[in-house]
Formats: structure tokens, sequence, C-alpha cells
């Protein structure tokens, strides 16, 4: 397969993670070029990568050899990025989410499917190994019907409070993977009830938002689901997923650095992954190859704008049920082969 010349939009900790595996680690990648708006950052990630630099985007855009890009800004910025990219002709993959907004979410949608460049949202977890085994199981029926949905995301320790306050807010930012996991794996959602507190941290609620949460789900085909986050485990990063069938169960939990157990006198110890980058590098990597497979075969991408864009309105209807205490129910309905959401109300 032919390589493909690739951008990096946005050089903090994940998108920097994103160009290492694009300059080393992803056969069908060339990165082109890595953009940030701060000067240093952009520089000193050019000479480790060896790639040429910019401060601009529009340096970006207005190469013609590059063919696509990875967006991995602050999110205020990424509508507008798929936008001008669309208009660029570069296919995009964005991280999560698409905007705080549901309008401008829409329209970098449209304005993908309007330019026809591929659009691909960054939820890594589709492409681990692990729970693409479990998937794949599922799919072929070794589970049955699926009774019971449960999954766990606990960070070890929060981050600042000049991060949180321009996250979105606990849902979009941390349990929108969940949601998508959710829809993926067990199909669609009907009701969300949600639940949440600032317990670990009190300067989070002194910006009205909250640090652990608890999310109840009602599926479309009858199961239930439970989803609980943290921003403060304290003992480590943990994303770990049960599914509870007709036929058989299935666990999705992995969390070492390494399969040795130290046994002392009265204890075992073992170690335990600090963060996502630990507990995901493969995830990431085939995250990229899946793309870039998908811009040189002209096919479709595994992870829509309109999953993205589903995942986001079960986030808002968290934080929704969250406000008001009540149960948000929700409608789906079909469009040119993708779901769409709809609130239905409350009660």
């Amino acid at each position: 397969m032919r390589r493909i010349r690739v951008g990096v939009v946005g050089l903090g900790r994940l998108g920097r993670f994103h160009a290492q595996n694009l300059a080393g680690r992803v056969p069908k990648a060339d990165l082109a070029l890595v953009v940030d708006a701060i000067e240093d950052t952009a520089r000193s990630v050019g000479a480790e990568l060896g790639v040429e630099w910019s401060c601009s985007i529009e340096d970006l855009l207005g190469n013609d050899t590059i063919e696509a890009l990875v967006i991995a800004t602050p999110t205020p910025l990424h509508a507008e990025m798929i936008e001008r990219a669309a208009q660029s002709g570069k296919h995009i993959l964005c991280e999560k989410p698409l905007s705080f907004g549901l309008d401008p979410t829409v329209k970098a949608i449209e304005a993908a499917n309007s330019a026809g460049v591929k659009l691909q949202v960054g939820f890594h977890r589709r492409f681990d190994p692990d729970w693409r085994a479990a998937v794949d199981r599922m799919q072929r029926g070794e589970l049955g019907d699926v009774y019971l949905f449960r999954t766990s995301l606990r960070d070890m320790k929060p981050p600042s409070i000049q991060y949180i306050e321009s996250s979105g807010g606990f849902f979009v930012d941390v349990t929108i993977h969940d949601f998508d996991t959710a829809r993926w794996m067990i199909g669609e959602v009907d009701e969300v009830t949600s639940f949440g507190s600032s317990v670990a941290v009190p300067a989070i609620a002194e910006i009205g938002d909250i640090d652990t949460a608890l999310v109840v789900l009602r599926f479309a085909s009858g199961a239930l689901g439970v989803i609980d986050n943290t921003r403060a485990a304290g003992y480590g990063y943990e994303c770990s997923t049960e599914v509870l069938g007709s036929k058989a169960t299935a666990r999705i939990s992995h969390h070492r650095r390494s399969h040795v157990q130290w046994l002392t006198a009265g204890q075992a110890a073992e170690d335990w992954v600090a963060d996502f980058t630990e507990r995901y590098p493969d995830a990431y990597r085939l995250e990229l190859e899946d793309f870039l497979t998908s811009v040189a075969e002209d096919r479709p991408v595994a992870v829509t704008g309109e999953d993205a864009l589903a995942a986001f309105t079960l986030c808002k209807a968290a934080e929704e049920s969250f406000r008001l205490g009540k149960t948000v129910k929700l409608e789906h309905r079909r469009r040119n082969g993708e779901v769409l959401y709809d609130k239905a109300g409350t009660g």
C-alpha cells in the first residue's frame, strides 16, 4: 500500500504521541509537518522527529503533497479546523470531541461529508486488541444475548484546574469514551441516568464540575449498563469492561506493565500503568494505521463523525440527568446508514 503524507496539528501530550507514532511506528505514514501555535514546542518536536515544523495550520492546508492531518488541538479549535481541512481536500483524524456545541459538531461533519473527505474520530478503544477480540467474538454470537454491560474509566490523578475549566465538563471530557464503547459493543441507548459528586478534589466543585460519576444505561435491546468514572483513583489508570451474556461473560482488564507478581511476607504486589499512553500504545498506533488505510484504499473510516455526535449527545444527556436528578430518554434514527440521536424528554 502506498504511504500517506500526514501532518499533525497541536503538539500537547496526545498530539506529540501521535506525531511520534507517525514518525516511526506506522509504516503507512510519512510524517511531513508538525504544527503548534507555540514556536518552541513546534521547533522542538520537529527537531526531535526530524521533520518540518510550523506555527500556522495554513502551511499544512496549503501543502498539496500532504493528504491527511491529525487534529489534537484544544477542543474549541476542532470544528473550525475540520471545516478548513475539508475545504482544502485533506482527510482528517480528529481527537474527541469535535466541539463543545451541538451545532458546530453537526456543521463540521457536514463540511467533511460535502467535501468528500474522510473524517475519523479518536475513539482509540475500538482499535485496542483486547477490546477488538472481545467484540469479534460477541459478533460471532459466542456471548449470546447481552444482559449487563459494565465499564470503568479511572484516572490516577486529576489534571490541573485550568485544564478542567476548559474541558467541556466531566461527561464530555471523560465519559464520552465509555458512551462510544457502549454503543459499539452493545447497541443504541434509550435511557441515561447519571449521578456525580466532587469528593476527591474540592476545587473542582468550586468551578461547578464533578470528579466522580456513575451512569446507568438502558439499551434499546433491554440490556442494562453501568459506567463508573473518576479523576482520582490514586492507585493508577484503569479502563476495564465486563459484558454479561446468556452464553458467556467477557472481561477486559489489563493494566500491568509486566506480568511479574512480587511476593513478600503476607503481601503480593504488582505494577500498574499510570495513564492512557501506557495502557494503549497499540490502540493509538492501530487507530492511525486504520485511518491511513481508509485513505489509501478509499474505504469508509471505522469511527465516523456521526459516532462522535452520538457519543456527544449521550454526554449532554448524562449532564442533564445529573443537573435535574431525572432520567433522560433518547430516540435514535438512521440516516444514510448512520445513527442519529434526539432527546425524547425526561422522566
